[in-house]
């Protein structure tokens, strides 16, 4: 990532813009009161078989597709695009079941016509899928899964501690893929498409001074997320990763900013004390309008408006400094692939 000043944009990539042009949506889980490792975990009573062989669309009690209004459920609702995309959803006559770790956060969603349940997506898996059953018990079907909880932890590689890496990846990876295993058999259970939606970030492109572990999560989310695209195709589910570029979605408040509890001395004159200094004065300023974008994603998660007639893509570059972050990192790694390829591709037997 090239040093420039603070005040440079995105298109060469500078330090203090690169953060803000971070999509961090609101974590509901600041406190990890859970550590549950992903690996071990057993089938809970309230979910479906992992067989396949749950309840069939067919025997699902749901209305036809033609009339089948929307079904949303949506993780760290509390702020950011979480709030705004049932906000929006909820607007356009939509179903919205809204979750944060406290439901006295998205009372003003309940007013607007939301259910609001409890959810902290590092519970253990047996409490998101009950949470799960809840809601297709309730509505017959859900259309709409939407994985909007992360935060940024900001620290040089090495001054971050072992838990709070282990944190950063609970909340922002694991707390996706055991919420995505929790609703997946009920997604897989209604009829028609549904679609699964996460959370990447321009942090899913581009590493730099201060957020390296951050980008390393929305790495994993981008990558899993790809993966699932292929895995879930047969079942008509469309996964896609939403990369949104520079918006104001509060993560940059005093009481939002997750910070290395150890700052090392050393790097107070590099460009991670550069990073540090410029969250404040930042927070507030970026582009990116937070209602406006929710309002397009609503649009491509249901082939509405402008994205009538188009398959859901597999990445949301939202923004407009998200595409031209997204074209400059290929063109760079383009440059590096022409550059070293006669070197690095001479491996191959004799016999090849």
């Amino acid at each position: 990532m090239q040093y420039l000043h603070p005040t440079f944009k995105f298109k060469e990539l500078s330090i203090a813009t690169a953060i803000n042009q971070l999509h961090i949506p609101q974590s509901n889980n600041h406190h990890h009161p859970h550590y549950y490792h992903p690996y071990h975990h057993q089938q809970s009573p309230h979910s479906p078989s992992s067989s396949h062989s749950a309840r069939s669309p067919a025997s699902v009690n749901s209305p036809t597709m033609a009339t089948q209004v929307p079904v949303w459920f949506l993780t760290a609702a509390s702020s950011g695009f979480g709030k705004y995309m049932a906000f929006e959803a909820l607007k356009r006559g939509h179903r919205v079941v809204a979750s944060a770790r406290s439901t006295s956060r998205i009372q003003d969603l309940k007013e607007a016509g939301a259910d609001v349940v409890t959810l902290d997506v590092t519970a253990p898996l047996p409490e998101l899928q009950k949470v799960a059953k809840e809601v297709f018990d309730k509505y017959g079907y859900i259309t709409h899964l939407v994985n909007a909880a992360g935060y940024v932890l900001v620290g040089a590689v090495e001054e971050t501690s072992p838990q709070e890496d282990f944190d950063t990846f609970n909340t922002n990876v694991f707390g996706m893929l055991n919420v995505s295993k929790a609703f997946l058999p009920y997604l897989r259970a209604s009829p028609g498409e549904k679609t699964l939606s996460n959370f990447g970030s321009i942090g899913s492109w581009v590493g730099g001074e201060g957020y390296g572990l951050y980008s390393g999560t929305k790495w994993a989310c981008s990558g899993i997320s790809e993966a699932m695209r292929q895995e879930l195709a047969p079942f008509n589910i469309k996964v896609t990763v939403i990369e949104p570029g520079y918006f104001r979605t509060g993560f940059l408040n005093a009481g939002a900013r997750i910070e290395s509890h150890t700052q090392i001395q050393a790097y107070n004159d590099t460009a991670v004390g550069v990073m540090r200094q410029a969250l404040e004065g930042t927070d507030n300023k970026q582009r990116g309008d937070i209602v406006k974008g929710c309002k397009v994603l609503i649009d491509i998660l249901t082939h509405s408006g402008p994205a009538e007639g188009k398959d859901i893509p597999m990445r949301i570059a939202l923004g407009a400094d998200s595409p031209p972050a997204i074209r400059e990192k290929m063109e760079r790694t383009e440059a590096l692939l022409k550059e070293w390829d006669s070197i690095t591709t001479n491996t191959d037997h004799d016999d090849q």
